[in-house]
């Protein structure tokens, strides 16, 4: 009886083997969204699929080698494998061999992708974002001709400052020529030299009907724009390139055409409050040139002018004098001066300063003629002296005197040690030279 029942293994193993013996579930082809993601250590990928109903869970095998993303949780993918039983827990599961992004999803790739790199460019940095005129007398409007969003951006100019100039720059927003469209708008638009702002826009969407906005061509284009850019594309919660790159971000179309103008109405107040403050100004600058010339009216000078005539005659006099007292101590001080030089005895007597040189240069002669003799007389005693010890030295007046000489091999002997028998030498007395042969050698006998 017991052989009728199953152990779970092999139930497990009943059910793996007829579904993978199902020919439609080898090769399954899914579209979902990504949650429970697992990276395992060992490079496999464990996760579950869902859509808006169920979830299936699914492993992917050594899928560095298939991926050339990282997917995470929250991404639509579009995936290959074939559907199999985890016989350990009972739970059927696919086999992932092939994964994809599905089509909204790489579009999130493509704009990350291209962020990242304009970013890395310096296209987004503040530095490089254009001022926005705050009272525009033209602006260019590039955008559908067509639709709520040319309608409300040209409505909300007209009510807000109607007295700026409305240019329509009229372009597709989206579809495959779109970018191209929309940069031949921007470029035409900068031919323009009276035109103050640009709002660049379009309605909301997905970011398929988006996308153009999305486009490099579109960022540099407007990177690119001598006349400065307001983007304001979709709702306030869509983000495109062309929003960074742009020098202001509106949030939607309106909200652009609110940020390219000012309110007339609070312009109106501005003046007004500006005309207030000018006569309020005007008022107390009379009431202190006012107050003023009254100060002048009551002052003593102005009422006395002789009196300012007369404390001016008063210190001339007194510059006067000191003129004069500095002008005769000038003189006195040179005068005293020149009376030295008077009573001076050299100036008086010119020929004593002479004389006394004329000494003084004798005196100098006679000096140098002495240190010349005595530095003479030195010089000819050490002559002498030297002479006297050359001819002490000289072996010619050694052989005058009845001396002589002996040589052998050119050198004269100094040493009996030098000599041998049979040695041929020279002896050099006072009238010639001697040829002889050593007989014998005597040492100190």
């Amino acid at each position: 009886m017991n052989n009728d029942y199953l152990s779970i293994s092999e139930i497990n193993r009943i059910i793996k083997y007829t579904i993978e013996g199902n020919e439609n579930l080898l090769s399954v082809y899914l579209k979902g969204e990504i949650s429970n993601i697992k990276y395992h250590s060992r490079g496999h990928l464990y996760f579950s699929l869902k859509d808006e109903n169920s979830k299936i869970n699914a492993v992917m095998f050594n899928y560095s080698r298939y991926l050339t993303f990282n997917p995470k949780d929250g991404d639509s993918v579009l995936v290959h494998g074939r559907i199999s039983v985890y016989e350990a827990s009972g739970s059927y599961q696919i086999y992932v061999d092939n994964m994809q992004m599905d089509g909204i999803g790489n579009l999130y790739v493509l704009f990350e992708e291209l962020k990242k790199k304009l970013s890395k460019e310096g296209l987004f940095d503040q530095e490089h974002k254009k001022k926005i005129k705050r009272v525009p007398r033209k602006i260019g409007v590039i955008t559908a001709p067509t639709g709520a969003a040319v309608r409300d951006i040209i409505s909300t100019i007209n009510r807000r400052f109607p007295m700026t100039e409305i240019y329509l720059f009229p372009t597709l927003v989206q579809g495959e020529n779109a970018a191209s469209n929309i940069v031949r708008m921007i470029e035409y638009a900068n031919t323009f030299d009276d035109i103050d702002t640009i709002i660049l826009g379009r309605g909301g969407g997905s970011i398929e009907d988006l996308w153009a906005f999305n486009e490099e061509v579109v960022a540099r284009a407007i990177y690119n724009s001598r006349i400065p850019i307001i983007s304001g594309v979709g709702h306030e919660i869509d983000f495109t390139i062309s929003d960074f790159v742009a020098d202001l971000r509106a949030p939607t179309p309106t909200g652009a055409a609110l940020m390219a103008t000012p309110d007339i109405e609070e312009v109106k107040r501005y003046f007004k409050t500006a005309r207030e403050r000018c006569n309020i100004s005007i008022e107390n600058k009379l009431y202190s040139y006012n107050q003023l010339l009254n100060k002048f009216k009551s002052n003593y000078i102005l009422n006395n002018p002789i009196r300012l005539y007369e404390m001016k005659e008063q210190k001339l006099d007194n510059l006067y004098d000191r003129l004069n007292n500095y002008i005769k101590n000038y003189i006195n001080n040179y005068k005293s001066i020149l009376d030295k030089y008077k009573v001076n005895y050299i100036l008086n007597n010119p020929k004593v300063l002479y004389e006394n040189r004329n000494n003084n240069l004798l005196k100098l002669k006679s000096d140098l003629y002495k240190s010349i003799n005595l530095i003479y007389n030195n010089n000819q005693n050490r002559l002498n002296t030297l002479k006297l010890k050359i001819d002490l030295l000289n072996p010619d007046n050694l052989i005058d005197k009845g001396y002589s000489l002996v040589i052998k091999d050119g050198k004269i002997v100094k040493d009996i040690s030098s000599i041998n028998i049979n040695d041929q030498i020279d002896i050099m007395v006072k009238n010639g030279k001697i040829n002889a042969e050593v007989k014998g050698v005597n040492k100190n006998e």
